[in-house]
């Protein structure tokens, strides 16, 4: 067993490998080789990997043993950390096999603890509790995470940009822009965004099958120029790419294509406006891990959320509030998995000397002083931080009581209002839970079906004071104007409470609960519940032990039939009619999107050869008849582009290169983007 210092991942498990250190190896080989490279990743994978001491071997013959030594990040940065014993090492076939057999580390990566619990791992959004269903990108892995404040290579805490320090963009005095003008990039960056445009588009061309690790090893190169040049956003969606497209080769059980179609899409549109010298800065991005001062903080626990990578990490995320409503959180995220996630659910809390666990930290609250924050709310737990635990709030006060005030749609109107093609501000925006009171419906399919209640104490009307009276006030009546609202398991691992905890609720309707959850942005009214609570001043509510102080976390605690209300004090309710109707998958605009994921997964040639048996034609007449003009012309447009052949003077088929292609693509994908995400807004104005 390896020791806690260990830098050498779990049994049979290797280490992640930076994008440089791969693309070197793939580049070193001979043409030959390099045909052989596919079938030689997925042999070695499958090889056992042997710990020896703080080194890892593989064996790849008779005569050929790679030995992988990561550094103390525990991961390979540097190519003498990878040797082959081959009289060709190291421009072997067997050191590049094993190195792309390797996940890919995360960008500018210095501690290894970095490694698999963002955003980018799965190609999800968060930290959240699968592969593919996260919710908080990046998050911190307890003591020491904030340390120096710049472990991703760059400035600690000004966002990288295109011409230098802020001072140089902002004051005309250093011979830069004015006040308020947007500096464009460099033309490193230019060059840097050219480069990645251009192996983006050429694996679009070919397609998930032939995008194997020769094009994969092109991209991280591209990914890697990207870095130096400053682009952390670009290089961000690289590597998302190259991790979806592994993904889809291996045929993993978490991979979804259209997680691969958002971050190719991300990938072109960023490289593409940066190419085209796009002065926007928030296509270069930030480092991750900028950590600032945040002062003195009083802050709430909320819920915690297990969180479980498809890279071998697991831990949890505390949630926590502000009295004036702000957001932040606490997260323990190591090497170890599912078991790892079911033990940090009690594990100390690394920030300053108090002395909490997450399970007291998530019902109780903490005085901070001297306090480091990330941009996207992550408390971290350098030596200057201080700590003392203070008692906790209820949901029925402060601001979880405004959060339960708002109305629901008003609240999801504001997350959905990011850029539907920017899949990381639009995963960003969506982040942020929501709060609400349900009466649950029943169940229909792998979801529960639930409305929104009115805020408990206004009944429609008043017949006298005696509503004043808590004990005589009328229950909350359902909102006339909500739609139907979906509830989805946060987390569907076996080890996670989640799916069983919404079976009990689905097995009593009429019961009235208090729901913290997280907007699904891609499906139409559907919630992610993170915790549940009972509703105030009613009888159909939760029953709750009195050490669960009045809240569930649906990840850890697991409910029980005495925990729900009678079966007499729940009001009978019957399956909506509409219970099957989704606005977003009945549209005609799922036409759009299997073109769409046919390109990425068939590649140029599987969309041309739908052009040429007409069906494009035939597809785009329920598209106008439903008033998806501009919708059916992209398609069209697509098809025709796909098809497209150039003749030289003499008539002889020339490549016509897979820029134009990829463009018809990207302006079919944006648009099918912006459409779902309307219709989503929509379902969650009114009734459908």
């Amino acid at each position: 067993m390896n020791s806690p210092t260990s830098t050498v991942p779990p049994a049979g498990q290797l280490p992640p490998a930076a994008p440089h250190v791969v693309a070197a190896a793939v580049e070193g080989l001979t043409s030959r080789l390099r045909k052989k490279l596919d079938a030689a990743i997925e042999q070695y994978a499958a090889t056992p990997a042997v710990a020896d001491g703080e080194s890892i071997r593989i064996s790849c013959g008779e005569d050929a043993v790679v030995t992988l030594s990561p550094g103390a990040s525990g991961v390979l940065a540097d190519d003498g950390q990878a040797c082959c014993s081959c009289l060709l090492a190291p421009r072997c076939l067997h050191r590049a096999a094993v190195l792309s057999a390797c996940p890919v580390a995360d960008a500018g990566t210095d501690a290894g603890a970095e490694m698999g619990a963002g955003a980018d791992a799965g190609m999800s959004a968060g930290a959240g509790t699968d592969a593919g269903a996260g919710a908080g990108a990046g998050v911190d892995t307890g003591a020491g995470a904030d340390a120096g404040a710049g472990a991703a290579g760059g400035p600690p805490d000004v966002p990288l940009s295109g011409t230098g320090s802020a001072t140089a963009r902002d004051d005309p005095s250093h011979g830069g822009p004015a006040a308020g003008t947007p500096a464009g990039p460099t033309a490193a960056q230019v060059a840097a965004a050219s480069g990645l445009w251009a192996a983006a588009a050429a694996i679009l061309s070919a397609g998930v099958p032939a995008a194997g690790a020769v094009p994969q090893a092109e991209l991280l190169r591209a990914a890697h120029t990207a870095r130096l040049a400053g682009l952390p956003r670009a290089e961000a969606a690289a590597l998302r790419v190259v991790r979806g497209l592994r993904a889809a080769r291996e045929r993993h059980d978490g991979h979804r294509l259209a997680d691969l179609v958002a971050a190719l899409r991300e990938l072109l549109l960023t490289a593409g406006r940066l190419a085209a010298a796009d002065p926007d800065p928030a296509l270069v991005g930030s480092v991750r891990r900028s950590y600032q001062p945040g002062g003195s903080l009083r802050v709430y626990g909320v819920f915690r959320e297990p969180v479980i990578s498809g890279t071998g990490y697991g831990g949890v995320v505390t949630h926590l509030v502000t009295e004036d409503g702000r957001w932040f959180s606490v997260a323990d995220v190591k090497p170890g998995g599912p078991a790892r996630a079911r033990g940090a659910a009690t594990a100390p809390v690394a920030i300053g000397p108090a002395m909490l666990n997450h399970a007291q930290l998530a019902r109780a609250g903490l005085l901070i002083a001297g306090a480091t924050v990330s941009p996207d709310g992550r408390l971290g737990a350098g030596g200057g931080v201080r700590a003392t635990p203070i008692n906790g709030m209820s949901w029925t006060a402060g601001p979880m009581a405004a959060l339960f005030a708002r109305p629901l749609a008003e609240a999801v109107g504001a997350r959905l209002s990011g850029q539907a093609w920017n899949e990381s501000e639009a995963a960003e925006r969506a982040q942020e839970p929501v709060g609400c009171d349900l009466v649950i419906v029943g169940a229909a399919g792998d979801h529960v079906l639930a409305r929104e209640l009115l805020p408990a104490g206004t009944p429609p009307e008043r017949s006298g004071p005696e509503d004043d009276d808590p004990a005589r006030r009328t229950p909350p009546a359902v909102r006339p104007d909500g739609p139907l609202i979906r509830l989805i398991p946060a987390g569907s691992h076996p080890d996670l409470a989640h799916v069983a905890n919404l079976r009990q609720l689905a097995s009593r309707p009429g019961t009235l609960v208090r729901v913290v959850g997280r907007l699904d942005p891609d499906r139409a009214a559907t919630l992610r519940p993170l915790a549940i609570g009972p509703v105030p001043g009613t009888e159909a509510t939760l029953r709750l032990p009195d050490g669960w102080q009045g809240r569930a976390d649906l990840g850890y605690d697991r409910l029980q039939g005495s925990h729900l209300p009678p079966h007499d004090a729940c009001a009978p309710w019957q399956a909506a009619s509409e219970a099957d109707v989704d606005p977003v998958a009945d549209a005609p605009l799922w036409r759009v999107r299997r073109l769409v994921e046919l390109a990425v997964a068939g590649g140029r040639r599987a969309v041309a050869e739908r052009a040429r048996s007409g069906d494009s034609r035939a597809q785009g007449a329920p598209l106008r008849r439903a008033g998806f003009e501009v919708a059916a012309e992209l398609a069209a447009a697509l098809t025709a582009e796909a098809d497209r052949r150039s003749r030289d003077v003499f008539g002889r088929s020339t490549d016509s290169g897979p820029d134009g292609y990829a463009w018809a693509w990207l302006a079919s994908a944006i648009h099918l983007a912006a459409a779902d995400q309307a219709l989503v807004r929509a379902s969650w104005r009114s009734g459908y």
